[in-house]
């Protein structure tokens, strides 16, 4: 009886081995299986045919690497780069600038817009407290100095540049903009600023369609108008056929930037993953815009940013696993 226990506790250790083994192996091919139909529905999946984005913004999308510290090793055709810094942006934005004023999308309207965060963490209003308003302030009048001076530099335009307030600007900020040289300053509570030929309106943060109306006139006079980081703004605000040179815009996800959607004039709107800096996807304005507006749809570019996040950690997992 001794002899015939042991017996079967041996066949019975054989077998849970020899189906651990089939589990195991099992659980592997099915994993395999898995990951390869993953490869499969991602490269044959159809596009979305609700997207208001054409199928042909998946052609262009490229693989190519754009690094979030640009250290000179990015090679892109144009492209827009992520700044390394507020020093860096600047100057990426007057660049921007300067190519919208010589050759704007509409020569017969040359208004042309800037947006970006004005401090480097936060919206370009701050996070609503008196303190980052005020902060918020500061870094866009230190950008106004950067941008008068950038356009001053012209050789065809000489000195001759009009800093624009909006009607609800402060006294402090009008003391705080008549310290910038090289510029006159007028206030849109003054009525509607006289500006001469050849001269160019930079229009300090905007706010309400009195402020917008104003802009617009000056432009379809013919005289180049860049607003700088405007609010506030509806569907009039700002026509279609305005030029945006320069946008930059963290893009979350899961609480974290996970990429941007970057502008830099001419080059197209381009979505850049912000931990692989790849060129996720890159639209004319055509295709980027909201009908009737100088505004981006951020919808397609969030989605984007989404996809490249989860299919990252889904690789990521699949690997740990092996």
């Amino acid at each position: 009886k001794v002899q015939t226990f042991d017996r079967q506790q041996k066949i019975l250790a054989a077998i849970n081995k020899t189906m651990s083994t089939v589990l195991s192996y099992c659980c592997h091919c099915t994993l395999i299986c898995a990951a390869a139909l993953l490869v499969c529905v991602s490269s044959f999946a159809p596009p979305n045919c609700s997207s208001s984005f054409s199928s042909r913004n998946q052609a262009i999308q490229s693989t190519q690497t754009l690094f979030l510290f640009n250290f000179g090793n990015s090679k892109s055709r144009g492209n827009a780069k992520i700044p390394i810094s507020t020093s860096d942006r600047d100057s990426q934005a007057i660049s921007a600038i300067k190519s919208a004023i010589q050759n704007p999308r509409n020569s017969k309207l040359p208004l042309i817009e800037c947006e970006f965060p004005a401090l480097g963490a936060l919206n370009k209003l701050g996070d609503g407290s008196l303190r980052s308003a005020l902060e918020a302030e500061d870094a866009n009048i230190a950008f106004l100095k950067k941008v008068v001076g950038g356009i001053a530099a012209f050789p065809f335009m000489g000195s001759k540049v009009t800093v624009v307030v909006g009607s609800a600007a402060s006294n402090s900020l009008m003391k705080k903009v008549e310290s910038v040289k090289g510029a006159k300053l007028v206030s849109v509570r003054e009525g509607r600023p006289n500006v001469g030929k050849g001269e160019v309106c930079v229009f300090l943060t905007p706010s309400s369609q009195k402020d917008y109306q104003a802009a617009r006139i000056l432009a379809k006079d013919g005289c180049p108008t860049v607003i700088l980081n405007g609010f506030a703004k509806d569907r009039q605000s700002i026509p279609e056929s305005a030029t945006m040179a320069y946008f930059l815009k963290p893009l979350t996800y899961n609480s974290q930037v996970a990429g941007f959607l970057i502008r830099s004039y001419p080059s197209l709107w381009t979505v850049l993953d912000a931990q692989t800096k790849q060129v996720l996807g890159s639209f004319t304005d055509e295709e980027i815009l909201v009908t009737n507006t100088n505004t981006p749809d951020l919808r397609e570019s969030g989605r984007l940013v989404q996809k490249s996040v989860d299919e990252r950690a889904i690789r990521a997992r699949m690997t740990s696993m092996f």
